[in-house]
């Protein structure tokens, strides 16, 4: 403890009730749910039976907020609207580690995840000042983070998306262009991206390119068709029929 750098853990529970104790707040989390726990002081965690949990660590000065915001916040979690967002994120991220930290993308996977924390945490301590300014901070990694969570939706549209964060549709697109994104064409360009994966695996051999298409929000399998071959240069057929 002493030794160490201060560090803000976070876990999701798969199975089995986690109880954590710390700072005199007992929480009981179910599977699915997920809790923080302040490292650099005492606490006491367990669950009964045949559990288990995937988790994160991220050092406290990464995350760039007072610790007596972040040990207010570890125990408010749920409170935050950020919560469903952030605990499908390290979900995801603790399904197969080794697979994301070989990837060479795994430095901006590491940064999202930090920036992911520091608004959930920030939300959570209802600060009002400080957690305007780090949702204002955060907004295009958490923007990124909806959407790859909703590709699914064909319904996912930037006014919904500018909804969710409670932001103006202005304001939505003059944060993508700051950052050179075109919202639409990069929802576009998510989808293109896991239904060509999706059309590449044996599993889904079988299954019907508009299905596959639908899954991943295109309604009109023509207009798939037509956008997967310009993005590509194959249509969804060739590009099975050749893997």
């Amino acid at each position: 403890k002493q030794d160490a750098m201060p560090v803000v853990a976070l876990s999701v529970q798969r199975r089995a009730h986690g109880h954590l104790e710390q700072y005199r707040h007992l929480q009981v989390v179910p599977p699915g749910g997920l809790l923080a726990v302040d490292l650099s002081g005492p606490y006491d965690y367990s669950w009964s039976g045949d559990g288990a949990a995937g988790c994160i660590q991220v050092p406290s000065d990464q995350l760039g907020l007072p610790v007596d915001v972040i040990r207010q916040a570890v125990h408010r979690l749920r409170s935050s609207p950020l919560y469903g967002m952030v605990t499908a994120h390290i979900a995801n991220l603790t399904r197969d580690p080794a697979r994301i930290t070989a990837d060479p993308a795994a430095g901006s996977v590491a940064t999202a995840s930090i920036e992911l924390v520091r608004a959930l945490l920030a939300s959570a301590a209802h600060t009002d000042r400080l957690t305007s300014q780090v949702l204002a901070e955060t907004l295009l990694t958490r923007v990124r983070t909806y959407v790859r969570q909703h590709l699914a939706d064909p319904d996912l549209t930037p006014r919904r998306i500018a909804a969710a964060h409670s932001v103006s549709l202005r304001h939505l697109y003059k944060v993508c262009a700051q950052a050179d994104i075109s919202l639409e064409q990069w929802i576009i360009s998510e989808r293109l991206h896991h239904a060509w994966h999706d059309l590449r695996r044996p599993e889904n051999r079988h299954r019907p390119v508009a299905v596959i298409a639908h899954r991943w929000g295109f309604r009109d399998p023509t207009h798939f068709t037509r956008r997967f071959k310009a993005r590509y240069g194959i249509s969804p057929g060739e590009l099975r029929r050749s893997s």
